[in-house]
């Protein structure tokens, strides 16, 4: 069926065809396996093994104290040969354990498989996603266990599952749709179990008909659960925005999903779910797209974390001569890089996009023209125009009072602007800013 869109958004061409038919394919396993010891929001781990340590595939290498925090695991069998820094995607090193691999796969003794799964309350559901390190593997990384635990008094009633995969030329989503769609119903049952949840809800882009019809058949007679039709819009995949189509609910400003009785999980995570609790496998891989025409031969492909970018470009021919830009992510959200050397895949790698001088554009920023078509597109409905411009003068406490911290970072102002004005940059740098004398503050 199809329901409601929301205010605002951009209709950006979808350049889904390079992979859209392709099936998952699995990535070779690193010779050296890279794991960053920081793939999530919260409190980076600290390494639970030392160099010259064996270790053992799915065996936990890195863990933290804070509840805001997920552990790293080993995705390869071999030898721990060095405990250094290491590249990620946000443009900053961070500690990672370099495993050179044995090329065996043995599995740690604490992986195995859990006959008893479905009898499983819902604690010892939570207890198990947070063991596994799962995140959100939809590019945002927030740790699952800490979404699965909202504050008492807030009656979780839906678990939506986002699978609109609204980003340019990813299909990591889709393809996940059409050839795992059970361990996604399986995910999603285990997430309602596990937050006491009656309705569950799955939200895609109508132009992927063949996933809706897939994702009806595998949740058919499957009681509180539904697969709804999206209008292809993006950000249709917002998670607030989400949360208004299909249940008509709004996320009051600086609050929380849970605040409306909703929770957001993305295709990926359910997947990871549904392995974690049935089979006993934490978080060591995804379904990763490769795509652009700055790489030789698209592809959606099984990537084992730890796994060198350029490795996985490799695999896919290699780059093109002419590439110009490498995002990790989507052309909207995602982050260009300087360089893919020493640079791994990580939990929340959705894409690996490679762009040629064609693809990308080069026009020059020019000032304002005060067309307000930022504001108009807008999903949050604050006011870009302001914001950014206050940032550009360095007045962050004036970005501040026009609401900046509610930007969801999506790019549509960004991509709209006339006046190729980097917004979605600026309000980006504006946040950090805020929030660090926020806690400045709340440190003296």
């Amino acid at each position: 069926m199809s329901v409601k869109t929301f205010k605002g958004g951009v209709h950006p061409g979808d350049f889904k065809s390079l992979t859209e038919k392709k099936a998952v394919v699995p990535a070779k396993p690193p010779a050296v396996a890279v794991i960053p010891l920081s793939q999530h929001i919260g409190a980076p781990c600290e390494p639970l093994v030392a160099v010259g340590d064996e270790v053992k595939m799915g065996q936990k290498i890195g863990d933290s104290d804070g509840f805001i925090s997920a552990p790293v695991h080993a995705s390869v069998s071999g030898k721990v040969v060095k405990i250094a820094p290491c590249n990620t995607a946000l443009g900053r090193t961070v500690d990672a354990v370099y495993i050179e691999n044995d090329f065996q796969d043995t599995w740690h003794e604490n992986v195995k498989p859990n006959e008893n799964w479905e009898q499983l309350t819902a604690d010892e559901i939570k207890k198990i996603v947070r063991e596994a390190g799962i995140v959100g593997m939809g590019g945002a990384t927030f740790p699952t266990h800490v979404k699965l635990s909202p504050p008492a008094e807030q009656k979780i009633e839906y678990v939506l599952v986002n699978a609109a995969e609204c980003e340019p030329y990813l299909t990591a989503d889709h393809r996940a749709m059409l050839e795992r769609a059970e361990d996604i119903i399986v995910g999603l049952k285990l997430i309602m179990k596990a937050v006491d949840a009656a309705k569950g809800y799955i939200g895609i882009e109508d132009n992927k008909p063949d996933a809706i019809a897939v994702m009806q058949e595998a949740a058919a007679g499957e009681p509180g659960i539904e697969v709804f039709a999206l209008h292809t819009k993006y950000p249709q995949g917002a998670e607030k925005q989400l949360i208004t189509v299909l249940t008509g609910r709004e996320v009051p400003s600086g609050g929380l999903p849970a605040a409306v009785g909703c929770i957001v999980q993305n295709v990926g995570t359910c997947i990871a779910i549904a392995e974690a609790v049935r089979f006993g496998r934490p978080s060591i891989e995804r379904i990763v797209t490769i795509t652009g025409a700055g790489v030789k031969e698209p592809k959606n492909m099984l990537v084992r974390v730890g796994t060198p970018v350029t490795q996985v470009v490799e695999e896919c021919g290699g780059f093109a001569a002419d590439l110009r830009k490498l995002i990790m992510g989507g052309p909207m959200m995602g982050l260009a890089q300087e360089s893919p050397e020493n640079l791994p895949v990580t939990k929340g790698t959705s894409g690996i996009l490679c762009l040629t001088e064609k693809e990308v554009e080069l026009d020059e920023i020019h000032p304002c023209i005060k067309c307000a078509k930022c504001v108009e597109v807008c999903p949050v409905s604050i006011m870009p125009i302001f914001i950014g411009s206050s940032v550009e003068q360095g007045m962050y406490e004036l970005a501040e009072t026009y609401r900046a911290l509610d930007c969801i970072e999506c790019g549509c102002c960004s991509y709209i602007c006339p006046a190729k004005r980097p917004l979605t940059q600026w309000i980006r740098i504006g946040k950090a800013e805020i929030a660090a004398k926020r806690r400045a503050a709340a440190a003296k």
